[in-house]
């Protein structure tokens, strides 16, 4: 039993989830702020040392086409830096429509909007994490 962090990376902030021991369960943490340099590459590394994480999944931000731009080039960037530092496997995980389904979480919770700011980096990566494990949880099935 092991731990799975999830990523998504914001230009600003990097949402970040964590599952339960069994990797069946997602749930949000306090994002990592982005705009203090390489700062952020180290607050990943202790949480995956505080938690115990096994594996790191990163959302891939990929065009409704399936085709990648900038933000997925800076994902795939931001996964090359944690590879190099990190000693546990880092897998890409599309993220399309992740964000839009957390902001519509917030707004039929009746939630401002300025306030659940403050959550969605966490939200969409519980829901990047989740997606992950699901699949997982699915395949292990099958086999």
């Amino acid at each position: 039993m092991s731990r799975i962090l999830g990523l998504d990376p914001g230009a600003k902030r990097i949402g970040v989830a964590v599952s339960d021991p069994t990797a069946l369960v997602a749930q949000s943490l306090k994002p990592v702020e982005r705009n203090r340099g390489p700062r952020w590459a180290v607050e990943v590394e202790k949480l995956v040392a505080q938690y115990q994480v096994a594996e790191v999944v990163v959302g891939l931000p990929l065009n409704m086409d399936g085709s990648e731009g900038p933000a997925a080039a800076e994902a795939r960037r931001l996964a090359e830096i944690l590879k190099a530092r990190l000693k546990v496997p880092i897998k890409m995980w599309d993220e399309r429509l992740t964000t839009v389904a957390a902001q519509r979480m917030f707004r039929e919770t009746g939630m401002k909007m300025r306030r659940a700011k403050k959550r969605m980096d966490g939200v969409a990566a519980a829901l990047i994490l989740q997606g992950y494990l699901d699949y997982r949880s699915k395949s292990k099935q099958k086999g």
